[in-house]
C-alpha cells in the first residue's frame, strides 16, 4: 500500500480532532435553531455567540463586528456586491491581479452592470507595489480589494500601506485573509481595512465555517436576506456545527500561532533546501515576505499536469494549478501576472504544508520528486 502524504493545505486542511470534538455534539444529540426562544434554541445561540467571541479574539476585534458566512467566497461576494449596490453601480473597483476568483469574478459582474475595473499587477517577486496601487486611487474609486496572502505563491501583500491611503480618501478596502489566518497574525484594525474575510477550512477548521469582519463605520446591509439573522446582515439560519468548529479552530490558531509558524517554516526550509539541488527548478518569490508553509516551484521544460499525477501515484498530493474546461493546461494566473513565462509557469507545483505534516514526509518526498522529474525529462529527451 502506498503511504500517502498530503501537501495541498492551501486548498483545504484536515479537520483538527479537537475541532471535530467541538462540533460532534451538534452533529448528534444536540440541535436547535439559534433564533428559537426555547431551551434548545438558547443552547444553540450560546454556542454561536461563544464562537463569535473566539473569532473576534483571534482578530483582536469585537464580537458584534463578526458576521458568520458559509465560505470566504460568500464573504468576498457580499462585500463587492454591497459596495456596488450602494454606489449605484457607478465608479471604479480597484484590485490586485492576485485576487481570488470570488473577488475578481464578482467585480467583473459589477463591470457588466456599469462599473469599471482596474487591476494592478504584482512585481516579479509576487508583491504588489503599494505606490502603484495608491497612485490608482481616485474620486471615482468605490472599493479597493487587496488580499493579505496570495494562495499560489504565498506572498504577503502591503495591505496596511494601501488601506491607510484609501482610508484617508474615504474609500473602503476589502482584505481577503482566507489564506493568512492561522499562519500569520491577522488584525483588521491594525491593517486599517474595512472588511476582512476568513475561512476555517484553511487552518484545520470545518468546511462551511467562515466569517466576515466589518468595521463598525463601514456600510453593510447584507446581500443575503431572509429572517434577519446576524443582526440583519445575513439572513440564514446559522450552521451551528460549522460555527462551533470555526470558533474552536480560531481559539487554537490564536493560542498556537508561534508553534505553528515555527513548525511550518521548518518544513518549508527543508523542502526548499532539497529543491535547490534539482536542475532547472525555480522557486518563486523566495526573497519576498511569504506565508511560512507555501512553496511555489516551477520545473523548466515540464508540465505540472504530468508531474502532479506522477507524484500522486507515489502517494504525494500537491497542487498543479487550474485547468480549463477543454482540458488544455493553463498556468497559474498569479505567475503570469508576475511576468513568469507561460512555458515555465506550466511546469508549476504548489506545495503547502499543514500541522499534520512531518519532516519525515518531506525527506520521503524530495527523492521521489527528483526521480519523477528525471523520468519525465528522460522521456521527453528520448528520440521519437
Amino acid at each position: 500500500m502506498v503511504e500517502r502524504s498530503y501537501f495541498d493545505h492551501n486548498a483545504t486542511t484536515p479537520l483538527d480532532p479537537r475541532v471535530a470534538e467541538a462540533m460532534l455534539p451538534w452533529l448528534e444529540e444536540r440541535f436547535g435553531n439559534p433564533s428559537s426562544a426555547h431551551c434548545r434554541g438558547r443552547e444553540a445561540r450560546e454556542t454561536v455567540e461563544s464562537a463569535r467571541r473566539e473569532v473576534a479574539e483571534v482578530l483582536g476585534a469585537d464580537p458584534e463586528e463578526i458576521v458568520f458566512t458559509a465560505s470566504g467566497s460568500e464573504a468576498n461576494n457580499s462585500v463587492v456586491f454591497e459596495v456596488a449596490r450602494a454606489s449605484g453601480r457607478e465608479g471604479k473597483i480597484l484590485l490586485s491581479s492576485l485576487e481570488h476568483p470570488s473577488v475578481t469574478r464578482a467585480a467583473e459582474r459589477c463591470v457588466g452592470e456599469g462599473m469599471t475595473l482596474q487591476e494592478i499587477d504584482p512585481g516579479p517577486d509576487g508583491v504588489v507595489d503599494a505606490e502603484k496601487m495608491i497612485g490608482a486611487l481616485g474620486p471615482e474609486t468605490r472599493l479597493v480589494c487587496l488580499m493579505l496572502a496570495n494562495n499560489v505563491v504565498g506572498t504577503l501583500q502591503p495591505v496596511r500601506e494601501v488601506a491607510s491611503a484609501a482610508r484617508e480618501r474615504g474609500i473602503p478596502v476589502l482584505c481577503d485573509a482566507v489564506q493568512a489566518l492561522g499562519k500569520v497574525p491577522v488584525e483588521p484594525r491594525s491593517l486599517a481595512v474595512d472588511y476582512l474575510s476568513l475561512g476555517g477550512h484553511k487552518f484545520h477548521g470545518p468546511l462551511g465555517g467562515a466569517a466576515l469582519w466589518i468595521h463598525p463605520g463601514a456600510p453593510f446591509e447584507g446581500w443575503l436576506v431572509g429572517g434577519g439573522q446576524e443582526g440583519g446582515r445575513r439572513g440564514s439560519t446559522p450552521d451551528v456545527p460549522a460555527v462551533a468548529g470555526l470558533g474552536e479552530a480560531c481559539r487554537l490558531a490564536r493560542e498556537e500561532l508561534s508553534e505553528r509558524r515555527e513548525h511550518l517554516e521548518t518544513l518549508r526550509e527543508r523542502l526548499e533546501e532539497g529543491l535547490s539541488g534539482i536542475p532547472d527548478a525555480r522557486i518563486h518569490a523566495v526573497d519576498a515576505p511569504r506565508l511560512p508553509h507555501t512553496t511555489c516551484v516551477s520545473f523548466r521544460g515540464l508540465r505540472g499536469t504530468e508531474l502532479g499525477p506522477a507524484l500522486d501515484r507515489r502517494g504525494f498530493q500537491v497542487s498543479t494549478g487550474p485547468a480549463c474546461g477543454s482540458g488544455k493546461p493553463r498556468p497559474p494566473e498569479a505567475l503570469l501576472a508576475m511576468g513568469v513565462s507561460e512555458e515555465l509557469a506550466l511546469g508549476t507545483l504548489r506545495i503547502s504544508f499543514g500541522m499534520t505534516n512531518t519532516l519525515a514526509e518531506v525527506e520521503r518526498f524530495l527523492p521521489g520528486l527528483e526521480r519523477e522529474v528525471q523520468a519525465l525529462r528522460s522521456r521527453d529527451a528520448a528520440p521519437a
